[in-house]
């Protein structure tokens, strides 16, 4: 069982090129349902069954396993078992069928358009740091930018005359997004003062020339965050408001999928309940059958308690 299991991991490593991080998820997963089927006394996949399965996960539910990470868990297992039908190592899918109790939706957090201003406004420019800063934020927020993406970014990648920056996404993918005048300005003041530090093709470098680590970019944008607005602020706060501020404008949802690089658009359409809960805050706000207090009663006529009265 290890050893196919092992081969699996090989298999998202080297064909589905998956990144480390989501490679490491896979694992945890995978190695949490092998101990569990040792447990159960199990020597071979192919002896799991929808039962056993389906009280696997009704065990995790009940010791407090979030139901994210039931619904994480259970997409690996069905991915191993793709796998092992296909190489002929088992003949079922224990998982079909089966689906993880619902959990809450949570909406991303995100800055207001006004919010996003006096964040790319406040910071300054200068010196070494501030300038590269404002490059930063300007790009995650003018192209919508993952942390990876724009951690990974080469100077090669970047064309600014033709105002495109081409980023490596998710399963390698590769797409070409444009990027806004403003982020253009402060990308051409920071390329000024790379020149004389880089030592490599990095387009993000620290004082020393080499490439900024996800911790460092996290760490600064942070640190942005609560300088300009007094608000814990993420690099991945400033994609989904690039991704909401864009469909309130175009309404063009499968644009922004693209922009995105999301592989499904049922992974785009949350931005269409955050632009629902912006049109619901206007509508509160300045329809008048909303928001006014109805009028008190007017006093009744005397003639309307009289029975005589026709």
């Amino acid at each position: 069982m290890q050893s196919e299991l092992d081969a699996y991991l090989e298999h998202l490593r080297s064909e589905r090129q998956l990144s480390a991080h989501s490679l490491a998820g896979y694992r945890r997963d995978l190695d949490k349902l092998l101990a569990l089927l040792h447990e159960a006394g199990l020597q071979r996949w192919a002896q799991l069954d929808g039962r056993q399965l389906r009280r696997l996960l009704a065990s995790l539910h009940r010791q407090g396993l979030a139901p994210s990470s039931l619904a994480r868990f259970l997409s690996a297992v069905r991915g191993l078992y793709r796998y092992l039908i296909r190489e002929g190592h088992c003949q079922h899918d224990p998982s079909a069928g089966l689906r993880p109790p619902k959990g809450e939706q949570r909406l991303p957090k995100l800055l207001d358009t006004d919010r996003a201003q006096q964040l790319l406004e406040g910071a300054t420019t200068g010196d070494f740091l501030a300038c590269r800063d404002q490059a930063m934020l300007e790009l995650f927020y003018s192209s919508g930018l993952r942390l990876s993406e724009l951690t990974g970014l080469d100077l090669p990648q970047l064309d600014l005359a033709a105002g495109l920056v081409r980023v490596l996404g998710k399963g390698s993918k590769v797409r070409e997004l444009p990027v806004g005048r403003k982020a253009r300005a402060a990308l051409q003041a920071w390329l000024v003062l790379r020149q004389g530090v880089a030592v490599d093709q990095a387009l993000f470098i620290g004082q020393r020339g080499q490439r900024l680590s996800p911790r460092a970019i996290q760490l600064r944008v942070r640190q942005a965050g609560v300088r300009e607005l007094g608000q814990h602020l993420h690099p991945h706060m400033l994609r989904h408001s690039f991704a909401s501020h864009l469909l309130e404008s175009s309404q063009d949802l499968r644009a922004v999928q693209e922009l995105l690089g999301h592989a499904d658009i049922g992974t785009t359409q949350i931005y269409t309940h955050l632009d629902f809960q912006h049109l619901a805050k206007v509508y509160d706000q300045a329809h008048p059958r909303a928001h006014r207090r109805p009028a008190a009663a007017p006093a009744a006529n005397a003639a309307d308690d009289d029975p005589t009265v026709e």
